[in-house]
């Protein structure tokens, strides 16, 4: 089994060249990111990506439109946008959490038919505000949808049921079965990121975290497949912040390097 790892373009302030010098130089095997709609725009990102031979995993987090049809309409066309650039796959927020069992199955049903059309596998993140926003709902999405698969994103979970999820394992086991791609970033139950993993306060958390994510992995082990995984801890403000100045009170860029660290000489 292989497992390969991914940085966030989510925080990048430097230009897109020489982030991905820096991301190479790390030791990341890709970028996860969405793409500009500009055509010369979105050659000059992926010719960048191909200059320093990282892959393209496509990033679909724009499901803003409160309207349905609207919604869906909009989610096409950015999941195809996505799609043409033949990334290894396209991560997906998928959905809203105010909308029916019915009106998300729409949109994952709209996911499947595009990616059986272009080739590019599609999966749908764990994440706040979207369908799969709680452990419980997502589990009942699952036993109805078994086709389909998830990028594990379990810090949102943590946040949402104000846990380390002791009361939510049957829904965090289907999950981990149904899991292809992993953000690690690690949540808390008031808030979906740590200040700092490396904290020793939060060693507790990190290994909760660190054991979710070993099953996931030995599930791969075992039906010989690869794993990816995208470092995602985030900038400011999903960065904790200090008062007044606004200023992180770590740096994004290395809690992401050390995360990447951690699990390549764990696993």
């Amino acid at each position: 089994m292989t497992i390969r790892f991914y940085a966030p373009a989510w925080g990048n302030t430097l230009p897109f060249d020489s982030f991905c010098q820096q991301v190479k130089a790390a030791g990341y095997d890709g970028v996860e990111m969405a793409l500009p709609f500009d055509e010369a725009e979105k050659s000059a990102v992926l010719d960048t990506l191909a200059k320093y031979d990282l892959e393209l995993i496509g990033q679909y987090w724009q499901s803003l439109e409160t309207d349905l049809d609207e919604h869906a309409r909009s989610y096409e066309k950015y999941l195809r946008h996505l799609a043409a650039a033949k990334p290894r796959f396209i991560n997906c927020q998928t959905g809203k959490d105010f909308y029916t069992f019915g009106q998300n199955k729409h949109l994952f049903d709209l996911a499947a038919r595009i990616s059986a059309e272009t080739g590019v596998k599609i999966v749908h993140e764990t994440h706040r505000g979207k369908a799969f926003f709680a452990a419980h709902i997502t589990r009942d999405y699952l036993q109805k949808l078994p086709q389909v698969r998830l990028t594990l994103d379990i810090s949102h979970w943590c946040n949402v049921h104000e846990s380390l999820l002791e009361n939510q394992a049957e829904a965090v086991q289907l999950a981990i079965a149904h899991t292809d791609h992993i953000h690690s970033r690690v949540g808390h139950p008031e808030g979906p990121q740590v200040n700092d993993p490396r904290a020793p306060e939060w060693a507790e958390t990190l290994s909760a975290h660190l054991a979710w994510w070993d099953q996931v992995v030995e599930k791969h082990r075992t039906s010989a497949t690869g794993l990816t995984i995208t470092t995602e801890f985030g900038p400011a403000t999903y960065m904790p912040v200090l008062p007044y100045t606004q200023m992180p009170v770590t740096s994004q860029w290395d809690v992401n390097v050390f995360m990447m660290k951690l699990l390549k000489a764990r696993y």
